[in-house]
């Protein structure tokens, strides 16, 4: 196959506003060994991109300097190494950056195939969120079927992602969002509860759903003063999760509260880990999860599309926090 020596690709030209994002040439990545090229039809926008262009989330050693941690589309080259893949494969992958481009690299294990049905474009919103939710959820947090799990930003990408995947694996699940309609879109996707955070009491809400045990895991991206109140919500030896904190990373608890209920407070961040740490949740999602997106229980939530180009325009709705679901970049 033919490829040419430049693409196009959106840089972050200094921190800053979403007007710091702009199209330029670059030559175009070779993979490594392990790696595979892939012709990027899609990419999605996540808040990890928004830190990035602000200044707030270091490329990690080794890592492209441009945006874009997810992508879809067709493999054009292989690595000396790479196996999983032949040239022409329609997939969709956890990038390491560089996904706002029209060309990416990435490790082969960290690629699974676009899920029948799934045009490119649902397809470069699944791996960030679905990886993170997976990692976060059911290996940190060990969440089991029959248990109960509290999404805090039910409406975002990640929240859609964490109810859809929790109700088909038959979690039970409550949701907290920032407006009556986002709460109704929590319930259309599979919440047994939603509850806006602005006009109700989170911790009275889940308790009373929940006869008073309150939930097993609490997947939380807001941390600060949340944190205290959360503990409140968590049944005896249950699980909060940190995969964020938008409303800072310090806070006070109370440690005889842990104690006594045996509670069990963890986190993690997704970008740094090795690559095989991410080959085996790619292995765990294709087992477990793909086949529920291929049978219906599970749909990618495509809030809007922009062109490739307009990626500001992307960052500018994303910080708005105005969208449910996800947003994705056409290439």
């Amino acid at each position: 196959m033919s490829l040419p020596d430049k693409m196009r690709a959106v840089e972050i030209t200094k921190p800053g506003p979403p007007e710091v994002l702009k199209v330029a040439q670059r030559p175009l990545p070779v993979p490594k060994p392990n790696e595979i090229l892939v012709k990027v039809a899609a990419a999605g926008v996540n808040r990890p991109d928004v830190l990035q262009r602000t200044g707030n989330y270091p490329v990690p050693p080794g890592a492209s300097d441009l945006p874009g941690l997810e992508i879809a589309g067709e493999v054009v080259a292989c690595g000396s190494e790479a196996r999983m893949w032949k040239v022409g494969a329609s997939v969709c992958a956890l990038a390491h950056g560089g996904g706002y481009a029209e060309y990416c690299v990435v490790p082969d294990v960290q690629a699974l195939p676009v899920p029948r049905g799934l045009s490119m474009i649902e397809a470069a919103s699944l791996p960030e969120t679905f990886f993170t939710v997976w990692s976060n959820v059911y290996d940190r947090g060990r969440l089991k079927a029959g248990e109960t799990l509290l999404v805090q930003g039910g409406s975002s990408g990640i929240g859609v992602t964490a109810i859809q995947m929790a109700k088909a694996l038959g979690n039970h699940v409550l949701a907290t969002a920032g407006s009556d309609e986002k709460c109704a879109a929590c319930i259309k996707l599979g919440a047994d509860k939603a509850i806006n955070y602005r006009t109700q009491d989170f911790v009275a809400e889940v308790l009373a759903a929940t006869g008073g045990k309150g939930v097993n895991v609490v997947l939380d991206m807001v941390g600060g003063d949340y944190v205290p109140r959360e503990l409140k919500c968590l049944a005896d030896e249950g699980r909060l999760v940190f995969i964020a904190f938008l409303r800072g990373p310090k806070t006070e608890l109370d440690i005889n509260e842990v104690m006594r209920r045996r509670l069990i407070l963890t986190g993690s961040t997704l970008r740094p880990r090795p690559v095989e740490f991410k080959g085996a949740i790619a292995r765990s999602l294709r087992e477990h999860v793909w086949p529920l997106i291929e049978a219906g229980k599970i749909k990618p939530v495509i809030f809007k599309t922009f062109p490739l180009a307009d990626a500001a325009e992307a960052h500018r709705l994303m910080e708005s926090s105005q969208h449910i679901g996800k947003l994705v970049l056409s290439v």
